[in-house]
């Protein structure tokens, strides 16, 4: 074989081989392909089976971790595995019998929504963990009859929790004199009380000057000025957001979870929250009741409440199709 055929066989072989390996790469992306669904461990011991709220997703290490309201344990999943733990007993574990709106600071604490847990008992109406679990803070919220319903990092670093009660926003922080619970916004003489859940799910403007807040027994959507705590309405022209609970919001894209409305909505969102735009509303899955959801990862990760049922059964979920 001559110098040239010998060059021009090694040629050959070397793309055979580089063609092989391209054949063979997407199989390998294949195999290490997310979760679509995430397995939550139910409470056998729970006569009335498992109920599930709230969300929080902590983005740089790629874990969530969702509220259990039928008991009050906190589960803790990531993104790369189906199956999550219970990372944080309920039952009374830290004054918690049941929890909703759950949220993950910079530092990784965890902020921990107690929904009706302090009402008329004197148990703390929220927590605050650090990334081990170690108890932070268990707090009361001024006032005797507060719902705290979800759960927003500010742009101070503070934690903001939305009362489902009243129109009112608690802040939570360590400011050098220990972790403390303070009204933020009292917006009692604005936004009208009605029956049911008053303020819920609660976000940060993109802008930073606002948090845009759901009232999902009218859904309407409610802009609180971070600087004067101000409440003004979002105009969102005839948008239907009744029972709107969990929001979303990616850059300019605000996803509306409407519980048993059973509806996903996408509004486009003003940086500045003042306004949204309805884009579009797609039907949630029929045997499911969405709650809230968190971005993670380039995903939503939506919550399976089973609210719908009386006696929960599983599978209990957190999916990323809210469709099936």
């Amino acid at each position: 074989m001559s110098h040239t055929q010998n060059k021009l066989r090694v040629r050959l072989i070397t793309a055979a081989v580089g063609a092989a390996a391209t054949v063979v790469a997407p199989v390998a992306a294949t195999a290490h392909a997310r979760p679509t669904q995430y397995e939550l461990a139910g409470d056998a011991d729970s006569p009335v089976g498992s109920k599930f709220e709230g969300i929080g997703a902590d983005v740089r290490r790629g874990l969530f971790y969702v509220s259990e309201v039928t008991g009050g344990e906190i589960h803790r999943g990531s993104v790369h595995s189906s199956q999550t733990e219970e990372w944080l007993a309920g039952d009374g574990t830290d004054g918690r019998f049941t929890a909703r709106g759950i949220t993950i600071d910079d530092q990784g604490r965890i902020y921990v929504a107690g929904g009706p847990n302090g009402l008329g008992t004197g148990r703390p109406d929220l927590w605050v963990y650090d990334a081990s679990g170690k108890l932070l803070a268990a707090l009361r919220a001024p006032g005797q009859d507060v719902f705290l319903n979800d759960v927003a990092i500010g742009a101070d670093g503070a934690a903001y929790f939305t009362n489902s009660n009243d129109a009112q926003v608690f802040r939570v922080a360590d400011d050098g004199a220990g972790w403390q619970t303070t009204l933020w916004a009292d917006a009692t003489d604005r936004i009208e009380r009605r029956p049911g859940f008053n303020l819920g799910g609660i976000v940060l403007t993109a802008d930073r000057s606002a948090f845009v807040v759901a009232q999902g027994n009218t859904g309407q959507l409610w802009r609180f000025d971070i600087t004067t705590g101000e409440a003004t309405t979002v105009e969102t022209g005839v948008a239907d957001l009744v029972n709107a609970d969990g929001l979303v919001r990616q850059g300019g894209r605000l996803t509306v979870i409407r519980n048993f409305s059973r509806m996903v909505a996408t509004l486009r969102l003003a940086a500045d929250g003042t306004r949204a735009i309805l884009l579009q509303q797609e039907a949630s899955a029929g045997d499911r009741v969405l709650t809230t959801a968190k971005a993670l990862r380039g995903r939503i990760l939506y919550v399976d409440s089973k609210f719908d049922e009386p006696v929960a059964s599983g599978p209990y979920e957190v999916i990323t199709d809210p469709t099936r």
